[in-house]
């Protein structure tokens, strides 16, 4: 990933509605949001929402779809994935025995034992 991609998305995400919507769509899965459903469940109006949905679209965080008469809005998991990977690329100097911990505190499911 490029420095400026990467910078991209992490501006996207530095916005408190932005960083909601996309943590929804994480949580929403393959299936995805339509904007309506979206804007509901952050008590966002429509038209803010719409200009939020734009900056991530942009970043590459999230893809929207047309199903039927709708647009469905789905997190975009690799870029996120590539963001990632590019932000740790070079943790802990190399040695992956260091990055054990972090690697652990994202495969964990269950909050309590996390």
């Amino acid at each position: 990933m490029e420095k400026e991609i990467a910078l991209d998305a992490l501006a996207a995400l530095g916005q408190e509605t932005r960083l909601d919507v996309f943590r929804l769509l994480v949580q929403a899965g393959q299936e995805g949001m339509t904007a309506g459903a979206i804007a509901d469940a952050l008590g966002v109006l429509p038209n803010t929402l719409s200009t939020h949905l734009g900056v991530l679209s942009r970043s590459g965080l999230v893809h929207a779809t047309r199903e039927g008469r709708s647009m469905i809005y789905k997190a975009d998991l690799s870029s996120m994935q590539e963001l990632v990977r590019f932000l740790l690329q070079d943790c802990c100097g190399g040695n992956p025995d260091l990055c054990g911990p972090l690697v652990a505190a994202l495969s964990c499911t269950s909050e309590p034992a996390c």
